[in-house]
């Protein structure tokens, strides 16, 4: 298969074999780093006091593994296929019926990319002020400026390279030992304070298990409309999978409960000042948030395939440029911590959306194939997405306890599945 030319819909063609160069430790190296945030640990956080420990721990265990072998399930669709989110949307929903979809999640990209680049400014603040710096009130307007430039640095190479040279070769060890020194800092805490009594500690209430499994899988979740546009470069699906789901479940794991031990040994309503007062936790922070760059560099890069499936004219490159700038604008005007719930309302429309590409896609079916020969527009997989998102919304109001993601994920590939046309 030969290489798309500049004006060809890259999102929309499948890579050809000899660009598919990601082995099983690239992806996991990757899903690893994309897991590991601040965001993370603070979500985390938030799950104490309401729960008991050892409720805590299973909802982030169970809820890391579930949400992260959805994620790897969709990366593997995305290997096999050589397609990157857009594509699969074209082929499941229709061409025409796609874009709104693509567009949606174009929004939610530039949405967390502005959010990631205002949670990098304020620790970038914290850790200046930590360190007797940045008392000025020009500060959080250089640090914006200045993580929104290394996001253009980065989204002006190539991916490829970025994920195989400078995260698994120098971001990931850099971040396991920050990730290693802050668990040691805190155990020892935990230690001093009473291991056993902690771990015995009973919740107060007013979150349960379900809930609890429902915001942890929120976070692989809300990986789901990125992963395939990495995952298609890819050499073997199994490789895929395996990957991405053992990286980011490692990640999820220990990132939410480093912020369940931090909760419950140092209780701040900031967790970086939290993580601030540890020994050592200045450089180990300072690491972490180097890490969270790929954070911000992944929504802009996702942001860019989506958006040059729309109008291929301009390149992936050039349209990642414009969506890294945009995220940086935003993130000088926004007042983005009150605009979280709207993007964590815009992020539910994506777990009925992929319920439905899995229910279309899983087992064997050739996406390739099904994007070639897509119409305008699928009925059956819009009216199961449409309904799986009223049901996202209804089921908290009816049945609490149980949580939105799962129930709605899990009823939209089962109608999706039940009614895939024959053969497929």
């Amino acid at each position: 298969m030969s290489t798309p030319t500049p004006s060809a819909n890259e999102a929309l063609t499948p890579v050809a074999s000899d660009q598919r160069v990601f082995r099983w430790h690239d992806h996991a190296s990757l899903w690893f780093s994309l897991g590991v945030g601040l965001l993370v640990m603070q979500v985390g956080a938030y799950l104490m006091p309401a729960l008991g420990t050892q409720e805590a721990v299973l909802a982030i265990v169970a809820g890391s593994i579930l949400g992260a072998g959805l994620l790897g399930w969709v990366a593997k669709i995305g290997c096999d296929s050589g397609l990157a989110s857009a594509g699969l949307m074209h082929a499941v929903y229709g061409r025409t019926f796609a874009r709104l979809p693509i567009v949606l999640n174009i929004v939610q990209l530039i949405g967390w990319g502005t959010f990631e680049l205002v949670v990098m400014r304020d620790a970038s603040v914290a850790i200046g002020r930590q360190a007797g710096g940045m008392a000025a009130g020009y500060w959080p307007v250089l640090a914006t400026l200045l993580w929104g430039g290394v996001v253009l640095l980065l989204i002006s190479g190539s991916m490829v390279q970025l994920v195989r040279r400078i995260i698994a070769r120098v971001a990931l060890p850099l971040v396991v030992l920050s990730l290693l020194w802050l668990s040691w800092q805190f155990l020892g805490l935990a230690q001093a304070q009473g291991l056993e009594q902690l771990w015995q500690r009973r919740g107060e209430g007013g979150m349960g298990v379900m809930p609890a499994l429902d915001l942890v899988i929120a976070m692989p979740i809300s990986w789901l409309p990125l992963v395939a546009d990495y995952a298609r470069h890819g050499r073997h699906g199994g490789a895929a999978l395996r990957g991405a789901w053992t990286g980011y479940a490692v990640a999820n794991i220990w990132c939410y409960a480093l912020g369940v031990l931090v909760a419950l040994t140092l209780p701040s309503q900031d967790l970086v000042t939290a993580l601030l007062l540890a020994q050592g936790g200045l450089i180990a922070l300072s690491l972490i948030l180097i890490d969270e760059v790929d954070n911000a560099y992944g929504d802009a890069y996702s942001g860019a395939v989506s958006s040059h499936s729309l109008l291929p004219r301009w390149s992936v490159r050039q349209w990642g440029l414009v969506v890294a700038v945009a995220c940086t604008l935003l993130a000088l005007v926004l007042p983005m911590h009150s605009l979280e719930p709207f993007l964590l309302l815009l992020s539910s429309v994506f777990v009925p959306l992929f319920g439905v590409i899995l229910g279309r896609l899983a087992f064997g079916a050739d996406a390739g194939a099904l994007l070639q020969r897509a119409g305008k527009a699928h009925a059956a997989p819009i009216a199961i997405w449409l309904a799986g998102v009223a049901f996202y919304h209804l089921l908290p109001k009816v049945a609490p306890a149980l949580g939105s993601a799962l129930p709605t994920l899990a009823l939209s590939f089962a109608l999706t599945w039940a009614t895939r046309p024959r053969g497929a």
